[in-house]
């Protein structure tokens, strides 16, 4: 976020601390207000003409002519971060600057609403490096960060299941978000990353135990998770201030963080289901607060049976370390 551009020290220092309310942790500073570190944990650019210094090394450029443009695209490459502003919000150089730049210098865009937020995820289905906050007035920063929370939404299907089977005991991780869900939502795991299943966080009450809204049990150590940024990690990899996306039963998303991740020995089961031929499986802890989303609620793995429907998000190609990859790859 931009702090740097008020001239009177006061308004600069108003617009920090409603950057820090917000939950903004890096902001670009005036030389000399370094002592703003006293008004919150935060990691300070220096803006010193344009040069930026401290966390990052890079420049802030105004692009409002084509002469702009021609002169931020021969510094692509040269730059480890260039910081653009457009003016009216110009797409057409951010795509030339994201395209020229193929991959070696980072492209941040300066915005002042949400809808440039959101604009800025989808340029050449790429999207900017990242947004950098350029408001003038303190109470206009959460209307840019007002859909920070929410990343696009999945495609789920609805799949039967073929199995459902006792297995050794195994590790289990148990996601504790510093979120509260609601029934139908949850998180995307499987065995294999090109079939997710929705499974629920133990948000529904039970008879034995309280519920846990913010909780999912999500499953052997080994599994995939669905992350935020499209790509998949192994839930033995998460830990507490990861962002992890929630999802609802109508493909709806948000982003959460992690505040715990437990991992303990518990009894295990296989649940397997198929989808124009092809056979997927999860495994989770075989007890009754675990329960998979269904088109009409919920089902817990202890009641899980052959023929029943569950949402499963289906996907395409391979992972490489979690990133989607064009290949012909068979996990059984």
């Amino acid at each position: 976020m931009r702090t740097d551009i008020p001239d009177d020290a006061g308004e600069r220092r108003e617009l920090l601390i409603s950057g820090l309310e917000a939950g903004v942790r890096t902001f670009i500073i005036r030389p000399g207000d370094e002592s703003m570190s006293s008004l919150g944990k935060a990691e300070f650019i220096i803006n010193e003409n344009g040069r930026l210094s401290g966390k990052v090394s890079g420049r802030i450029l105004n692009i409002h002519s084509p002469k702009d443009q021609t002169a931020a695209m021969d510094l692509c490459g040269k730059e480890d971060v260039m910081i653009v502003s457009t003016g009216d919000w110009s797409v057409i150089p951010f795509e030339n600057l994201i395209a020229a730049s193929s991959g070696k210098t980072k492209i941040m865009a300066c915005v002042s609403s949400a809808d440039d937020a959101e604009l800025c995820r989808n340029i050449l289905e790429k999207g900017t490096d990242g947004i950098v906050i350029c408001v003038n007035s303190p109470e206009h920063v959460k209307n840019v960060l007002i859909d920070a929370d929410r990343v696009p939404g999945v495609g789920l299907t609805i799949v039967k299941v073929t199995d459902v089977r006792n297995v050794q005991t195994g590790d289990r991780v148990c996601i504790d978000t510093c979120s509260s869900m609601v029934p139908g939502e949850g998180m995307l795991i499987g065995s294999q990353s090109s079939c997710l299943f929705l499974v629920q966080s133990e948000s529904e009450e039970n008879g034995y135990v309280a519920s846990r809204p913010f909780r999912v049990n999500a499953g052997a150590v080994h599994a995939y998770i669905m992350m935020p940024d499209g790509r998949t990690r192994y839930l033995s990899e998460l830990r507490a201030g990861d962002d992890v996306m929630l999802v609802d039963r109508n493909g709806d998303t948000k982003v959460a963080t992690i505040g715990r991740c437990k991992t303990e020995i518990r009894p295990m089961l296989i649940v397997s289901v198929i989808h124009d031929g092809n056979e997927y499986t999860t495994i989770l802890q075989n007890a009754e607060t675990v329960k998979l989303v269904t088109p009409g609620g919920s089902v817990s793995v202890s009641e899980l049976k052959k023929g029943d429907e569950v949402f499963v998000l289906l996907t395409s190609g391979g992972r490489h370390f979690g990133m989607p990859v064009n290949e012909k790859i068979k996990e059984l």
